[in-house]
C-alpha cells in the first residue's frame, strides 16, 4: 500500500497565497520603513527648542493608515531599528542608541505605537469610508498623536531634556499645529492609496454563530 504525499491543489494554492502575501508585506513594511526615514531626513524646522519639526510623524502615522496596525508597527519597528544599529535614519541624520537616550527618546519610543492605533481605527472604518473619508482618517491620525506620541514625547523631553513635567507639556504644545498639517497631509495620502488599491488593509473577519459553536468567515468588503 502506497500513500500519496503529493499535497492537494487546494493545499498548494493555499501555500502559493499565503507565501506571496508574505512577500508582499515584506516588501511593504520595508517600502513603509523607507519612507518615514526620507521623511526624517528632510530639512527640518526649528523651533528654537531641544526637538525640531520633521516630516517623520507624517511617515509614522501614514504607515499605520495604509498598512494596517500589525505592519504599520512593524514598519516603524524596523525603521527603529535600522536606525539603532548606525545607519543615520533619524532626524538630522542622526544614528545608534544615542537617540534613544536623548531628548527625543519618548518621541521614538511612542511612534510604533502610534502607528498601530492609527492603523488599528482605520481597519474598524468602512471599507467604503477609508477611501473616501479624509476627516476619519484625520481622527485616528490626530488621536494617535495625541493620545501617545505627544504625553510620551513630553515625559522624555522632562526625563531626558532636562526639563520639569510642566514645562515639557508647555514646550510640547508647539508641536501642536504642525502635527495638525502634516495629519491633514497624512489623511489626504492615505485615502488617496485606498482609492487606488481598496484590498491594501488585511482583511476584516466577522464571526457567524453556528449550530456547534462560533466560526470565523471573512467580511465581504463594504
Amino acid at each position: 500500500m502506497t500513500i500519496d504525499a503529493t499535497p492537494a491543489p487546494e493545499a498548494r494554492a493555499a501555500h502559493t497565497r499565503s507565501g506571496t502575501r508574505a512577500a508582499t508585506d515584506l516588501a511593504l513594511i520595508a517600502a513603509f520603513a523607507a519612507l518615514i526615514a526620507a521623511c526624517a531626513l528632510l530639512p527640518a524646522i526649528s523651533i528654537g527648542g531641544l526637538v525640531p519639526i520633521t516630516l517623520q510623524t507624517f511617515g509614522v502615522l501614514l504607515a499605520g493608515a495604509v498598512l494596517g496596525a500589525r505592519r504599520g508597527f512593524l514598519a516603524v519597528l524596523l525603521y527603529l531599528a535600522v536606525g539603532a544599529i548606525g545607519l543615520p535614519v533619524f532626524s538630522g541624520g542622526a544614528a545608534g542608541l544615542a537617540p534613544f537616550a536623548g531628548p527625543t527618546a519618548g518621541y521614538l519610543v511612542a511612534f510604533p505605537f502610534a502607528a498601530a492605533l492609527t492603523g488599528l481605527i482605520v481597519q474598524r472604518l468602512p471599507r467604503r469610508k477609508v477611501a473616501t473619508s479624509i476627516p476619519l482618517i484625520f481622527v485616528a491620525g490626530f488621536a494617535s498623536s495625541l493620545a501617545l506620541i505627544h504625553p510620551l514625547g513630553a515625559l522624555g523631553l522632562a526625563w531626558r531634556g532636562g526639563m520639569g513635567i510642566g514645562e515639557a507639556f508647555l514646550f510640547d504644545l508647539a508641536f501642536i499645529p504642525g502635527d495638525i498639517a502634516k495629519n491633514i497631509l497624512m489623511a489626504l495620502v492615505a485615502t488617496a492609496v485606498h482609492r487606488a488599491f481598496p484590498a491594501l488593509l488585511p482583511a476584516r473577519r466577522k464571526t457567524r454563530a453556528g449550530a456547534s459553536g462560533t466560526t470565523a468567515t471573512p467580511a465581504s468588503a463594504r
